[in-house]
């Protein structure tokens, strides 16, 4: 199983950006999948989640409105669109599933949001 992050990156408050992840190694249709993000200091947390249909999505309070998970099946890669980025969006982002109950993690990319 791997997972290959990208997308992060320096913006100004206010601004966008969306992040990739490109999975292999499993049959990516039939998993549901999660972002995550750990800032400096904190425990990770989650901000998305998305059933492996891509029919349902759930969000972390701190995101709703902001923040869009979405998935193309034929290309193996989960998406998530950050608009009206706020400092403390600040953080390691990683795309994560379970398979047989054990968690799989990316590496991360690394968003910061500053002027």
């Amino acid at each position: 199983v791997q997972f290959v992050e990208s997308g992060g990156g320096l913006v100004q408050p206010g601004g966008s950006l969306r992040l990739s992840c490109a999975a292999s190694g499993f049959t990516f249709s039939s998993y549901a999948m999660s972002w995550y993000r750990q800032a400096p200091g904190k425990e990770r947390e989650l901000v998305a989640f998305i059933f492996s249909a891509g029919s349902s999505t759930k969000y972390a309070d701190s995101v709703k409105g902001r923040f869009t998970i979405s998935r193309d099946n034929a290309k193996n890669t989960v998406y998530l669109q950050m608009n009206s980025l706020k400092p403390e969006d600040t953080a390691v982002y990683y795309c994560n599933t379970y398979l047989r109950g054990s968690p799989y993690w990316g590496k991360g990319t690394l968003v910061t949001v500053s002027s």
